[in-house]
């Protein structure tokens, strides 16, 4: 099985979005979407997404999953817009309800805020694999990044979120609430025990050392070369290195308003009774 695969760059979040298709029944699911946001004005916008939809229906697939592979916390997703526009359903991992608890608390959302998952329309669980057309996909929990990351293997291709970057930027931190090294170690060697061919399709690239933006390698290439966990690297080696290194980095521009909207599936707040909707800021609780 190999599926098509089209990336799609959202260059102010160097976040990757991707629709995959099966080129024989043209029914397709669209990975990492991501809205428009500007942090300083508040105001959001659709470019990327219509850029999405307008291949989309180019291309006359019909959208049977809008997935995610964690709640991000460096952009939000355009979910909601996509499955308006496109239909599907927008599915994440069973976990989320762990991140949505944890998160919940520090924004002290109140019951207009649910903590079990209900504003997905499904929710994955380790191992499940569901169809879309002639290609099956392998949901595997890669928790670390954060507790609810999972990994979709679609044929010879994976999705693994932010879990990996290409190999000379390394791997996710593990600093947010519910993240941990040792657990993102054995997620990572989970993926690298694929098939050494399998392409690996990345979440987000920065484009270390000014290269032109990359974000498909292969297990081979990661085993070979990631500066954080090449074959030879220990667990408790990673440990040290990213428990050190995640002490230095600050946090994302847009966790604040990324965490809260895409816990909730990306629906943004609903306006308040002057017909303006708000986001929260937690102080001094990140």
């Amino acid at each position: 099985m190999k599926p098509d695969v089209k990336a799609f760059f959202h260059k102010s979040t160097y976040t990757v979005s991707y629709v995959v298709s099966d080129p024989d029944s043209r029914k397709a699911i669209i990975i990492d979407s991501a809205l428009d946001y500007d942090n300083a004005s508040g105001r959001t916008a659709t470019t990327a997404a219509d850029e999405m939809i307008a291949y989309v229906k180019a291309k006359e697939y019909s959208i049977e999953w809008i997935l995610e592979t964690h709640v991000h916390a460096d952009h939000l997703t355009a979910a909601p817009y996509l499955q308006k526009q496109l239909g599907g359903r927008i599915g994440i991992g069973a976990v989320v309800k762990t991140v949505q608890s944890t998160f919940k608390k520090i924004y002290n959302f109140g019951d207009d805020v649910a903590e079990d998952g209900s504003q997905f329309h499904y929710l994955f669980k380790d191992g499940e694999t569901f169809t879309v057309g002639g290609l099956q996909i392998d949901v595997m929990a890669t928790p670390g990044h954060t507790p609810a990351c999972i990994t979709y293997k679609i044929g010879d291709a994976a999705f693994v979120g932010d879990t990996l970057f290409m190999p000379d930027y390394g791997t996710a931190r593990c600093d947010f609430p519910g993240g941990d090294a040792r657990t993102l170690y054995r997620s990572i060697k989970k993926i690298l025990a694929f098939p050494p061919e399998t392409r690996l399709f990345m979440c987000h690239d920065y484009a270390p050392g000014g290269r032109d933006y990359l974000w498909e390698t292969t297990v081979a290439e990661q085993r070979a070369k990631n500066i954080h966990i090449h074959d030879g690297v220990s667990e408790e080696e990673f440990v040290k290195m990213r428990t050190e290194r995640d002490a230095t980095l600050s946090m994302p521009v847009l966790i604040i308003p990324s965490i809260q909207v895409n816990m909730r599936a990306g629906n943004l707040p609903e306006p308040e009774d002057n017909g303006i909707a708000y986001l929260k800021v937690p102080l001094n609780a990140l």
